[in-house]
């Protein structure tokens, strides 16, 4: 949704977040609460070692059309994505819009296809060609709010929330382009489990991400998702973070707080030794089955909070190998693949600027070996995720994956400064190939090494 001023209602979102559950995020397999719902539904297999991909199709191309994006799907497939996440694909309201092309979360019609995008019969090819990849699609879908100038607001006003007057509201006074939807109606809540499974029968989509999902009663969720589940193993993704999410409705939900955690981390604010604190401390809170999305940019934060870049610096390539090394699906979003470095506009085009794409080999390796590796699999289906102790942890921060016979070792220097260490114990001894070089290393126990300023090494076998 529209999202300029989140910040500054924070407060009242996280208000929001702990009346829901004061549950946040997990990592690790092992210790979690096994709930009966997602577990219960199950995930689909092909979701198992995914990779997901956010395009914000606007920006993406000069055309900015389902068409012209096409031409990227064998690259995308290349580097070893499995989800295309497609930003909202509705038309945009006009009443109320911001900037000159509005949010791309202002939907004017649930059943509708974006003009700017091209045609239904467009976005039909553009799915069936992800499909031929072998690869599999999602749309964004914003259950909350309608645009004003959504035929809803007319034809349906007991629909939505009113103030004291008996005026519709938006959902937080600065979202103004937006009209808050009442789930307290249960034709409401019909209407929009009908509007999903339209897309997934007309359009064959593969499930949905939905915006600010925990703003609605997760009630829906559990009611609605059932039915669409039942046409075809769809994947659903909430934007929130919390553990009823997972109850019923949703393979997978944000990991907010390691984001923040790796920023912190990367600004001088915190240290490596509060990562595995996190874990230890949040590692009951969420289903054994759950998936978290790892990420270290997204729309949102790459328009209203900056690049990857300007709050990472030159650890945004480290925190990379932690998002896909730790429990969790990973996010790439749209020109990370190029090292792009400017806010993208977020009412307005603003082209993404495609010098060539000097990070495509370092995502396609990670993807390789999450993808090739049992012990990054998704899930239960992954390893245990095991801390691997040192004499630096304020610094660095290790840990082992592992599954059966595969294993993937991790040491990553999250500091500015060089590093001299010696990692404890033997858990984490013996033959692997190195990554980044493909080079064969012999780790024995008590481990000594030099760490180079956010350097990072992945081991394997």
């Amino acid at each position: 949704m529209t999202k300029t001023d989140f910040i500054q209602h924070l407060p009242r979102i996280l208000a929001i977040i702990v009346l829901i559950s004061a549950g946040i995020m997990i990592w690790s397999c092992s210790g979690r609460k096994k709930s009966p719902g997602a577990s219960g539904i199950g995930h689909p297999e092909w979701t198992r070692n995914a990779v997901i991909y956010e395009v914000n199709l606007r920006q993406y191309t000069p055309e900015g059309t389902f068409k012209a994006f096409e031409q990227h799907l064998p690259r995308l497939k290349a580097m070893g994505v499995d989800i295309v996440w497609l930003m909202p694909v509705n038309p945009i309201g006009i009443k109320n819009r911001k900037g000159t092309l509005g949010s791309y979360y202002s939907i004017k019609d649930y059943l509708g296809i974006n003009p700017e995008f091209g045609t239904m019969a467009d976005f039909k090819a553009l799915v069936k060609k992800i499909h031929k990849l072998g690869m599999y699609v999602i749309i964004d879908w914003v259950a909350n709010h309608s645009s004003w100038d959504n035929n809803l607001v007319t034809e349906h006003p007991e629909w939505y929330t009113h103030d004291s007057t008996g005026r519709i509201i938006p959902p937080v006074p600065d979202w103004a382009d937006v009209a808050d939807l009442n789930y307290d109606k249960k034709e409401l809540r019909e209407y929009m489990t009908n509007a999903l499974i339209y897309w997934v029968r007309e359009a064959d989509v593969d499930g949905f991400r939905c915006d600010m999902a925990g703003m609605l009663p997760v009630s829906f969720w559990n009611e609605a998702v059932p039915k669409i589940k039942a046409i075809k193993p769809v994947f659903m993704l909430a934007e929130w973070e919390t553990p009823d999410m997972h109850d019923t409705a949703f393979d997978m939900t944000y990991s907010w707080e390691v984001f923040h955690l790796m920023n912190d981390i990367a600004q001088g604010k915190k240290t490596a030794d509060l990562i595995d604190t996190l874990r230890i401390k949040e590692a009951a809170k969420f289903p054994a089955d759950a998936y978290r999305m790892q990420f270290t940019t997204n729309h949102d934060e790459n328009s209203w909070n900056g690049t990857e870049y300007e709050r990472m610096g030159n650890a945004a390539k480290t925190f990379a190998v932690l998002t896909y090394t730790i429990p969790g699906m990973p996010l790439i979003y749209s020109g990370q693949e190029s090292a792009f470095n400017r806010r993208l506009k977020f009412f307005d085009k603003d082209n993404i600027d495609w010098d060539g794409f000097p990070l495509a080999g370092f995502y396609t390796t990670l993807d390789k070996l999450k993808k090739e590796n049992p012990s990054l699999a998704n899930g239960i289906a992954g390893g245990e995720m095991i801390k691997v102790t040192s004499d630096n942890d304020h610094n660095i921060y290790s840990f082992l994956r592992k599954k059966d016979n595969n294993s993937v070792f991790v040491i990553l220097n999250l500091s500015p400064a060089e590093q001299k260490v010696t990692l404890k114990g033997n858990v984490y001894a013996g033959d692997y190939r190195d990554l980044f070089d493909n080079s064969a290393i012999h780790i024995d126990g008590q481990l000594a090494v030099d760490m180079k300023p956010w350097e990072y090494r992945v081991c394997y076998k």
